[in-house]
């Protein structure tokens, strides 16, 4: 039996390769991650300080003028204002838990936040946002609070792994 050795190149250990591009690759992961679980803080923070101009009757607008109105017409009737309110509530809420069961590492926090500063607008320009108000901050409230929920959680799994194959890089 002849022993046949393998070229040298055949053992070269996997200690000896390289493993700095790929140690930074998931550091910037890591940092990408931590990132974007903080966009949902971001946009809680910005639906409390348009809330905060909201609540105030956004008495630091000047005034509808009767001219804007009669352009813009009527205001809906503050019941199908509500009624749009409560749907797309529902609405959203539904598609936050079905990404939540899905695992997606989407946001659509902006999204929700431009729908529910329309909102505001809606009840401002009908003369009746400081009695519905309350509705909208609630409604907003929870939709941002589960948006920022399910990129965290995402994230923080995300992340986890993330680390478990840094620590077997660093091995």
């Amino acid at each position: 039996m002849s022993d046949q050795t393998d070229p040298p190149s055949a053992h070269i250990s996997e200690s000896r390769f390289d493993r700095g591009p790929l140690r930074q690759e998931v550091q910037l992961e890591i940092r990408r991650l931590h990132q974007l679980s903080n966009r949902g803080l971001w946009g809680l923070a910005l639906f409390i300080l348009i809330s905060l101009g909201a609540q105030q009757d956004f008495k630091f607008l000047p005034p509808i003028s009767d001219g804007a109105r009669a352009v813009l017409g009527a205001a809906p009737p503050v019941m199908l204002i509500s009624i749009a309110l409560v749907v797309y509530s529902f609405s959203a809420l539904i598609l936050i838990l079905s990404r939540m069961m899905g695992g997606s590492d989407s946001y659509r926090g902006w999204a929700h936040l431009g729908y529910l500063s329309a909102f505001y607008a809606f009840y401002y320009y009908a003369e009746a946002l400081p009695e519905n108000f309350w509705a909208i901050f609630a409604a907003g409230f929870t939709i941002l609070a589960l948006e920022y929920y399910q990129i965290w959680t995402y994230c923080s799994d995300a992340i986890r792994t993330e680390k478990e194959l840094l620590s077997k890089l660093e091995d």
